[in-house]
Order: structure tokens, then C-alpha cells, then sequence
């Protein structure tokens, strides 16, 4: 087994069969910062850690990925939380005030 650090492959996903031009053919193992999917189709479904389905209903297709590490958005332009969400752990619910939204 070798291990090779390439660079410049933008459009590969983790865990990714990649093909060179001479007939190697290799597993990208990366997991560069932009490289998590994400869409809608997303909603409902079980992926697992490498954002492949597992459920059994198809592909999921995605254009668009974002930051794995990306900052919250800020207090104002979040949408109120108007329904509390219980845990049923009173040391946590009188803490950290978690909303349904």
C-alpha cells in the first residue's frame, strides 16, 4: 500500500474512488475544509459519517458543500424560539435553554 498527498483535486469527496491517468486507482481519504456536502435532499434521510446514504432509498446528488467547522450564526439573525424543547433532565433544562425552531 502507498500513500500519495495530492493536491488540487477540488471536486473529490471523502471516500471517493479516484482514477489517475496511468490506471492507479486510489481512495481519497482527505477531508478538506469545504469538502461536506449539503441540500435539502439531505432532510429525512440516514447518511453516514462520510454524508453516503444508508438507508436504502437511492443516491443522494449535491452541488453545493460547505465548512465542516463553520461559525453559528450571530444572536440577531437567528428566528425566535417560541417552544422550548425538554430533555427531562432538570440539571440541563434549567441550564442551557435549548428551543424547537
Amino acid at each position: 500500500m502507498t500513500l500519495v498527498h495530492i493536491y488540487g483535486l477540488d471536486e473529490v469527496m471523502v471516500g471517493e474512488l479516484v482514477e489517475f491517468e496511468e490506471g492507479t486507482i486510489g481512495i481519497a481519504l482527505n477531508l478538506e475544509s469545504n469538502n461536506i456536502p449539503v441540500s435539502e435532499v439531505y432532510l429525512g434521510r440516514v447518511i453516514n459519517a462520510l454524508a453516503k446514504p444508508i438507508d436504502g432509498r437511492g443516491a443522494i446528488s449535491s452541488s453545493e458543500s460547505r465548512l465542516i467547522e463553520s461559525p453559528a450564526p450571530g444572536i440577531i439573525s437567528r428566528r425566535f424560539v417560541y417552544e422550548p424543547l425538554q430533555t427531562g433532565l432538570i440539571a440541563i433544562d434549567s441550564m442551557i435553554p435549548i428551543g424547537c425552531s
